[in-house]
């Protein structure tokens, strides 16, 4: 099997199913810009436009997980674990009036690990692949 490049924390799946039960599909983007931008931020699924300036790098829980292309470039090398915390975020992910905000959390790849590495796809081929 290959080595996920995203995973969630059992606290970010519990607060992505309480997510789910209100918003219906969701989906992550963490983008490399402003407005708490090293902050996964959670959308209803199709709520943010995916194109060619994304990667999609796997699912968490049943969620697609997107990164734009140049924060890519920056973490190709490291596993990301999705987490929750308590406290408030300043972006419009959908997890901000629960009082809790998601983060990365990171660890480089083993070599090992980085011989069998999961695909990613350009937002484009994953937009016809879907």
């Amino acid at each position: 099997m290959p080595t996920p490049r995203v995973l969630a924390t059992q606290a970010a799946e519990a607060t992505i199913d309480l997510l789910r039960d209100e918003h219906g599909p969701l989906m992550f983007h963490q983008s490399g810009g402003c407005c708490d931008g090293s902050s996964p931020m959670c959308f209803t699924k199709g709520e943010f436009r995916i194109g060619g300036n994304d990667v999609w790098l796997g699912q968490i829980h049943g969620c697609d997980f997107f990164m734009s292309t140049s924060q890519f470039e920056y973490w190709q090398h490291t596993q990301l674990t999705i987490d929750v915390t308590k406290g408030r975020g300043a972006s419009f992910s959908l997890e901000i009036p629960l009082g809790v905000r998601f983060l990365i959390r990171s660890r480089l790849f083993s070599e090992e690990e980085s011989k069998d590495m999961a695909p990613v796809l350009n937002g484009e081929e994953y937009l016809e692949a879907a």
